[in-house]
Formats: C-alpha cells, structure tokens, sequence
C-alpha cells in the first residue's frame, strides 16, 4: 500500500477545509506538533486546535485494528499530559472493508469514547465542489456515483494549478486512488490533461501507473487462462511501456498463454 497516511496528513494540514468541517463540524485554526510521551504507540497522526481553544485529535486508519480502543485510550492520555486538556477524537477509517472499529473502551471505572467515522459517509459533492485542492483530492475517497467524471473532475482541477501545485496534487490523488483501486484511471485522465503530465516519465507517478497496468492485466490473465505459471509471471513483472501495452491489446486474440507470450 503506498504513503496514504503522510498524504493525507499533509491534505488535512494544507488546506482541506470542506472534508475537516464534514469530519470535525467546525475548523482547525493551527495544528500542534507535538511528541507522546513513551508508550506503546507514540504516533498520533494529526492533533490541532480550533479558534475556540479545542483540542482535536484526528487519527487515519486503513484497516480495522482490534487494539483501536487501547490505542485511542493512549493517545488521549498522552495529549493529556502535554496540553493538560483531554482531545476531542475522530478515528477517520479510509479503508476497503467495512468500519468494525469500537467507539469506546470501557472498564471498571474506566471510560474513553471517541468518534468512528467512515470517510465513505462523507459527502462526496461537497468535496469536490470546494475551491480547495486539498478537499477534491480527498473525495476520490469517498463513494463518488460516477468514478470516471469525479476523478477527471478532479484531475481538471490539478491542470490550473502552478507546475509545482499540480504534480504535488497528482501525486496525492494517486497515492489515494490506490485504496479504492483507482491510479490507473488516475492515469488515464492525467494523460488528457490540458497541460499534459508525462506519466511514464514521473518519478512517482510512472511506477505506480505501470504496476497499476500490470496488476490489471495480471488478473485478466489469470480470469481467461486461470493461475499463471512461474515463467508467465516472471515475464509479466519484468514488462515496461509499451510492451505492457502490447500484450494487453494481444490478449483477448490469444489462445494460450504460450502464443500470447511467444
């Protein structure tokens, strides 16, 4: 999985001011940089402040880990001791299954509650209608109703950005179009953009494009002639532009996997 936790640490801390008030129903004025005390997980992901003195604690997941509770718990405990305030938390799930994570860890005498919320319930026009980047980057995560018109929305929106701007935002949205399975459509729209964005050649961008292509084509392969061989796998992971290209235009003529590769 690639970088989503950094990149959308620096989203939030950059600007997304329209998916921040859909998570926290308000705005963080400035965000504190701060380290835990040692504990088991010293890592908070994004501790701010709002304009009205409040503590937010905004903590990313992409998958659903049985030790949230314990976690949320340390996390809350650990801001305690540096800002003597005790954090309003929001555990902000980014992942594929289902959200299953607990709201509370409850104890004999013992209470810490927090805020669960699926990125996927998330309005995904407000995001995407918002003047900041930041905002329509995110909303590739969240249930868009047509993936392809959202993400040249989005992608359209990177084209009016500085060239700095732009490639900063496209490698972010392609970093989070991977948890939904979307950097090769990513691609694709980055290649009709108005102010065109070698994909191949980018240092970030091509080799998450080309392992986005292969890994298609890989399943393609394995649904019309069922497991690949050593040899076939082999050859397909050491496949670059075009031949990837190639073969994924020869494989719906091909009768086996020997004529396809031959």
């Amino acid at each position: 999985m690639q970088n989503y936790d950094a990149t959308l640490k620096q989203l939030f801390r950059t600007g997304a001011t329209a998916a921040l008030r859909e998570l926290t129903g308000g705005t963080v004025e400035r965000w504190l940089d701060v380290e835990l005390p040692r504990v088991q997980n010293t890592r908070m992901d994004l501790l701010g402040e709002t304009g009205a003195g409040e503590l937010i604690h905004i903590e990313l997941q992409s998958s659903n880990d049985p030790a949230m509770g314990v976690r949320m718990s340390e996390y809350a405990l650990g801001a305690y001791r540096i800002c003597h305030r005790f954090p309003r938390q929001i555990l902000v799930y980014v992942g594929q299954e289902p959200l299953s994570m607990p709201v509370e860890l409850r104890g004999d005498r013992f209470l810490a509650q927090w805020d669960a919320i699926d990125i996927r319930d998330v309005d995904s026009e407000r995001l995407l209608e918002s003047q900041a980047i930041g905002d329509n980057v995110i909303a590739i995560l969240t249930p868009l109703r047509d993936q392809r018109e959202a993400v040249h929305r989005i992608v359209a929106r990177c084209a009016t950005l500085t060239p700095t701007g732009r490639q900063t935002a496209m490698e972010q949205l392609i970093v989070l179009g991977g948890l939904r399975r979307l950097e090769v459509l990513v691609a694709e729209e980055a290649r009709r953009m108005p102010v065109y964005i070698d994909i191949n050649e980018n240092r970030v961008l091509g080799p998450i494009f080309r392992n986005g292509e292969r890994n298609i084509i890989r399943r393609m392969l394995q649904k019309r002639f069922g497991p690949l061989p050593e040899w076939a796998e082999a050859r397909l992971t050491a496949m670059e532009n075009p031949a990837l290209e190639e073969l994924g235009e020869r494989l719906l003529d091909a009768a086996s996997l020997e004529e396809l590769f031959g």
